[in-house]
């Protein structure tokens, strides 16, 4: 059973940083895509970054590009989601997702199989 597990949220000041894992395990695939999403409260889910495991291509949303970067570390099929210059719109919950067999970086939703609970970012003063 695959299972993916996020850390890393809390609250943080406008302009801070902070840095979110999610673990993957359950899968022995050696093809497949991450991807972190975000949901704000009355708002729909959005598509933050993603990274494929077959050579790291990166993709950013508009929104994000520029602060947040995206890695892994397939030893231990961990994601990182590094953010940087955060702001108040940047607050919602983080989810990680896991697409099998994803070559390609997307994110769609719709490509993804697997989620994790979600990790609350809040940034306020």
């Amino acid at each position: 059973q695959l299972q993916l597990v996020e850390s890393g949220g809390g609250l943080v000041q406008p302009g801070g940083s902070l840095r979110l894992s999610c673990a993957a395990s359950g899968f022995t695939s050696d093809y497949y895509a991450i991807g972190w999403f975000r949901q704000a409260p009355g708002k729909e889910r959005e598509g933050v970054s993603c990274i494929t495991s077959s050579d790291g291509s990166t993709y950013y949303a508009d929104s994000v590009k520029g602060r947040f970067t995206i890695s892994r570390d397939n030893a231990k099929n961990t994601v990182y989601l590094q953010m940087n210059s955060l702001k108040p719109e940047d607050t919602a919950v983080y989810y990680c997702a896991f697409a099998l067999g994803l070559v390609v970086v997307s994110i769609e939703a719709r490509d993804y199989d697997y989620w994790g609970h979600g990790t609350q970012v809040t940034v306020s003063s």
